[in-house]
């Protein structure tokens, strides 16, 4: 098993460093991965947060309630207006992808297939669920996918069993998750991508601004005194700037073409005892039964005081 758990971590990594320099690709969770041993931070905030500045919503749904060893759907919602497109690593423009982060309860994970309900096999369909690494199995990550058609992402969790998992304890535990659409602005290492805002580097006049072979444009800024900045724009953002022009340091040099952005939420969710549901039952029934009771008596008293007062 170990084995094989290795073998898939390096054909993941394989398979990521070819995705991470694919135009529609970059900044999803591998890196969170790679990166950090938890994708949460002790402040609470998740990890792709820092390559994904923008911040945008997003929806979890989970059940308020599961029972041990049960199957269940969680949902994370990542709307968005589709009609919009990003700029890509090439500088091109194209679709948005999404991609998403469940952070469940020690003991819950993926279920697997054999235990997936037909309906819910069809809701998952095109998913591949990845765990965030051997030893966290309750952290999940998929992405990315086509934002088109995966606005929602359907999670088949299988939830623990305290009876086989004396780790395991019935009571109320916190849900975490995230979600992005669009490309990140920031790569792991501090740098830029193209899909960011670029500023003058020192104030001055722009003197030229030349553009190269591979779509980037050199900004050169030069001070009232001192030697001149070069600010290399790479192909995607706008130019909002032009020769002659005075900047200041920290300007605009280029629009935002960020559409994109990163959210999370966090909700909850109770891994119930069956037993203290039966129970809860017996005590309504018992209830109800009394009540019933109350009623037949007291029908039975006014007929008796009605017999006496006819007498």
């Amino acid at each position: 098993m170990k084995r094989f758990f290795k073998s898939l971590t390096l054909a993941i990594a394989l398979a990521a460093s070819v995705l991470l320099w694919s135009p529609q690709a970059q900044a999803y969770p591998f890196y969170a991965q790679q990166g950090y041993d938890s994708p949460r931070e002790a402040t609470g905030q998740i990890v792709c947060a820092n390559c994904h500045l923008a911040a945008k919503p997003i929806q979890v749904e989970v059940p308020q309630a599961v029972t041990p060893d049960s199957v269940f759907e969680a949902v994370v919602k990542i709307p968005y207006d589709t009609s919009v497109q990003q700029v890509l690593g090439d500088g091109s423009k194209g679709g948005l992808n999404v991609g998403a982060v469940l952070m469940l309860p020690e003991g819950f994970k993926i279920a697997p297939p054999d235990r997936i309900p037909e309906e819910l096999q069809a809701k998952t369909s095109g998913i591949y669920y990845q765990p965030y690494s051997e030893d966290k199995q309750n952290i999940v990550l998929v992405g990315p996918l086509p934002g088109e058609q995966y606005q929602e992402i359907v999670f088949p969790i299988l939830a623990p069993n305290p009876a086989t998992d004396k780790s395991i304890h019935f009571g109320k535990y916190a849900v975490h998750a995230g979600g992005n659409r669009g490309r990140g602005q920031v790569y792991p290492n501090g740098e830029k991508s193209n899909n960011n805002v670029f500023t003058a580097p020192i104030a001055g006049t722009i003197t030229s601004m030349t553009a190269n072979p591979d779509g980037s444009t050199a900004v050169v800024v030069t001070p009232e005194s001192g030697e001149a900045v070069t600010e290399t724009i790479p192909a995607g953002p706008d130019l909002i700037v032009r020769e002659g022009q005075t900047v200041a340091a920290g300007e605009a040099l280029t629009n935002n073409p960020n559409v994109g952005g990163f959210g999370q939420k966090d909700t909850e969710i109770v891994l119930q005892d069956p037993n203290r549901i039966k129970w809860l039952l017996v005590f309504f029934a018992a209830i109800t039964l009394s009540q019933i009771l109350l009623v037949l008596k007291k029908k039975q008293v006014e007929k008796v005081q009605a017999a006496e007062m006819s007498l």
